[in-house]
């Protein structure tokens, strides 16, 4: 079995592309499976698994494994305390490298129903100094044990899940401050501090983006500049919201993550959401209603009909309208309606009734790349 460097481009790309998930407004569940499998795929592990540690580092609180099927799950049972070498890692969270587990002097066995394992790789999930938790890896395919580049790549995705862990508890402490009396001040500190080194941090890659670097490094470094501006856009959204003077219960936001959240086992996949404007502020109750509604019609339809693998909820607002935009990558305008016409589908009608009903409009069109694009527009 030929050996690859980890100055691989295959490799390297991967591991590049699995990074930039970071990007996606992606649950933190399917980010953390999808960096597991992808480390054990670039490594040619058998087994992965990753576990997340609480806020004391005291105990695994979630466990996310690779490679063993649903039935030697079932026949492990619980999920493991942190005992022998996960729990090695934990009180000394470093690389380490075995070419047999059970020659390790803190190895503690298998449980019964556990497949047995031979070489080990552990690195810790770590990111601004604090350990989140250990990605491990085991049963190098072809080889006694895993290589040095091996652990650097894995390394790499150990860091991303840490940065995934991160944002997710700090999202949760975000939404506990959320809820005290100083919202004003933090949305003044975000705008004054985070908004405006986003601003330089965009000016900078933009005097960076010109020859003499190559096209392909220009078109990246501009992507990201365009990430950055929606990056901005978002921000400046939950400005809005944090300098509301509405009641503290869930707004149309929350609302509408939570229905996608629920909708997640109809539609097959995780849904990307974003938001631009003073969402709840500015969208009147009876409005809300209806839009509400229209994300769950269509979003069904996607799960039912489209055959889709990836889309997108877009919400936007501003002083004269609220704009819906639900795009998808599936089959087409045909599926869009549910019953293999075009526009004339008992669920498309209702949708365009409630948007005129509100004076507003419902159009249906196919994005570049195909799919289709449903715009549902209303004034305020």
């Amino acid at each position: 079995m030929p050996y690859r460097h980890i100055d691989d481009p295959a490799r390297l790309r991967r591991l590049l592309e699995a990074v930039l998930l970071l990007e996606e407004d992606l649950s933190v569940p399917v980010l953390l499976r999808h960096f597991v499998q992808e480390a054990c795929s670039i490594t040619g592990a058998r087994y992965g698994a990753l576990g997340v540690l609480d806020h004391e580092r005291n105990a695994i609180t979630e466990f996310v494994s690779v490679g063993i099927s649903d039935e030697e799950a079932q026949a492990i049972g619980h999920l493991p305390t942190g005992a022998g070498l996960l729990g090695l890692l934990v009180t000394d969270p470093k690389p380490l490298r075995l070419a047999n587990i059970a020659d390790h002097p803190d190895s503690a066995g298998f449980p019964p129903g556990h497949p047995r394992m031979r070489s080990f790789l552990g690195v810790p999930v770590a990111a601004h100094n604090e350990v989140y938790g250990n990605l491990y890896l085991t049963d190098k395919i072809g080889w006694s044990e895993f290589t040095e580049d091996d652990e650097a790549l894995v390394s790499s995705f150990a860091h991303a899940a840490a940065i995934a862990i991160e944002n997710a508890r700090l999202h949760e402490r975000v939404q506990e401050i959320a809820v005290l009396e100083d919202r004003d001040r933090i949305a003044r500190d975000l705008h004054d501090s985070v908004i405006q080194r986003l601003f330089a941090i965009g000016l900078s890659l933009q005097g960076l983006a010109k020859p003499p670097l190559e096209p392909p490094t220009i078109e990246r470094i501009q992507h990201a500049i365009r990430d950055l501006d929606d990056t901005i856009r978002q921000v400046r959204s939950s400005i809005f919201e944090l300098a509301s003077t509405s009641t503290p219960k869930p707004g149309l936001r929350a609302s509408v993550l939570a229905l996608v959240r629920e909708l997640r086992p109809v539609v097959g996949f995780d849904v990307s959401v974003s938001f631009d404007g003073p969402v709840d502020a500015s969208i009147p109750e009876p409005i809300a209603e209806h839009l509400l509604f229209t994300i769950r019609e269509a979003l069904t339809n996607v799960g039912r009909h489209a055959k889709a693998s990836r889309a997108s909820v877009r919400l936007q607002t501003d002083t004269e309208s609220v704009t819906l935009e639900i795009v998808d990558n599936g089959r087409g305008l045909a599926a869009a309606t549910g019953d293999g016409t075009t526009g004339t589908g008992l669920g498309l009608t209702n949708l365009r009734r409630r948007a005129e009903k509100l004076g507003g409009e419902l159009e249906l069109s196919t994005p570049e790349g195909g799919g289709t694009s449903i715009l549902w527009r209303v004034p305020v």
